[in-house]
């Protein structure tokens, strides 16, 4: 078993259930890079409160550089008998630089370590999602205007209810988006980022703010130093034990993947032989083992499916932090992976989506064919009597009995010959009615939207 950053106090091996049991090096070494990022900060902080000299920390943070490379160009491979990632970046560096690197851990906990490396793993990881939902938007943008004079059925409970423009189809999942997209950049404005908490009651070293201010000077950080800037910690207690953004960014993850859930369902049931509204391109479909003419949307089957799984990721952590006391308590391991997988989940589904609306054909033929479902137009045969003064609710109920009228006869409004039309009031004319079966027409009435 490698070296463990504790064990002084004890006078038995740690059982190897128990190893295995409290390991978490086989998902936290995700958290690698950022580890490495504290490390060459807190390397400054000693070198400034005198406990490290300047050559000992240059070559800390040489050493330190070195195996930042190896993870950025992939060579980076964590031992799985290791007990988390934090332990395995500080015996590697003493296998390069020797016990010098047992100074680095001077006033340091893990507590504090693990904070630090989630958060700036946060904050990378929020920044790349907002880039990635402002190019699903562009894409919805793009299709939006190329489609721009397609309209198509509206629908409540999933029945006919008004034509609508796809354009505002679409634009209802751009705004979704927005908000989604604000929603991550509140989170990443909020999301302070301290050193010197120590395992909880902070440490007998300045957090100096020479470091605070210079640490950007650290060559190797270049992809990182515009993400963040490092400010003093106020309470110590609350930095090591608070998970509260953890829950924040779930929480908006989930709400991501419901949005993106509901634009999967809707395009499920439209490219369905009974809608056919929509052609999914083949390269985001799947086919059947035993049925040869099977076109399957499992993409936006799986978008769909995996929105439980963020659910299932926020209930936990929410679970798992409502009885801990103060402070820091190992039951916190446990945010890492649904954190880690939610991220993944729900970057994976905005890149696919980009790729997949992109593609998206509309069957205008089709749809036309469902705009000719006289009831999409009942509401504009209400404004129309609405129009020659008669009260809105007497409106909508002569419409309410012409409509059934219509379908217990089996005959369209429009096909009504004057006299049969008056019986329900006689403020209804054929030739002006007759126009309002037109989804053009529907659309450019409605006056609220600004467009």
């Amino acid at each position: 078993m490698a070296k463990k950053l504790w064990g002084g106090r004890f006078g038995k091996k740690t059982n190897p259930l128990v190893e295995e049991f409290t390991k978490s090096v086989q998902y936290d070494y995700k958290l690698a890079k950022y580890d490495l990022v504290g490390s060459m900060i807190h390397s400054l902080i000693l070198t400034n409160s005198g406990f490290l000299s300047t050559s000992e920390s240059s070559r800390l943070v040489k050493g330190l550089s070195s195996i930042y490379r190896e993870v950025l160009n992939g060579k980076f491979n964590p031992g799985i008998k290791e007990e988390d990632i934090h332990t395995y970046v500080q015996n590697k560096l003493q296998s390069k630089i020797g016990d010098l690197a047992l100074k680095l851990h001077t006033a340091r906990s893990r507590n504090d370590q693990v904070v630090f490396a989630v958060k700036i793993y946060c904050k990378e990881k929020l920044n790349n999602l907002g880039i990635e939902i402002v190019k699903l938007i562009e894409v919805f943008s793009t299709v939006s205007v190329k489609n721009a004079k397609i309209i198509l059925p509206g629908f409540t409970h999933l029945q006919h209810a008004q034509p609508i423009y796809l354009k505002d189809y679409l634009g209802a999942y751009i705004e979704m988006l927005k908000r989604d997209e604000l929603s991550l950049q509140l989170i990443f404005g909020k999301l302070k980022i301290t050193m010197g908490s120590g395992a909880l009651a902070g440490t007998p070293i300045n957090a100096a703010e020479y470091a605070f201010n210079t640490w950007r000077n650290l060559g190797e950080l270049k992809d990182l130093k515009e993400l963040f800037k490092l400010e003093l910690t106020k309470n110590s207690l609350d930095v090591v034990s608070d998970r509260d953004f953890v829950i924040e960014i779930i929480a908006a993850l989930s709400i991501i993947a419901m949005h993106l859930s509901r634009l999967a369902e809707d395009l499920i049931i439209w490219s369905t032989k009974e809608f056919d509204f929509v052609e999914i391109d083949e390269a985001f479909c799947t086919g059947s083992s035993l049925m040869p003419q099977k076109k399957n949307p499992d993409t936006l089957e799986l978008i769909r499916g995996y929105t439980g799984r963020l659910y299932g990721n926020l209930v936990s952590v929410l679970t798992m932090m409502k009885g801990l006391p103060l402070t820091y308590n190992r039951d916190m391991q446990l945010d890492k992976e649904p954190l880690f997988n939610s991220f993944e989940i729900v970057s994976s589904e905005l890149r696919v989506l980009t790729g997949l609306i992109k593609t998206l054909k509309f069957n205008k033929e089709k749809i036309a064919e469902q705009l000719k479902d006289e009831s999409l137009y009942a509401t504009d045969l209400v404004y129309y009597l609405v129009d020659k003064k008669i009260p809105f609710k007497n409106a909508h109920t002569i419409i309410g009995k012409l409509v059934k009228y219509s379908i217990d006869s089996d005959i369209k409004i429009k096909d009504m010959p004057e006299g049969l039309l008056r019986k329900f009031s006689d403020k209804l004319v054929k030739k002006e009615i007759v126009k309002l079966f037109d989804p053009l027409v529907s659309v450019k009435s409605k006056k609220s939207i600004k467009r």
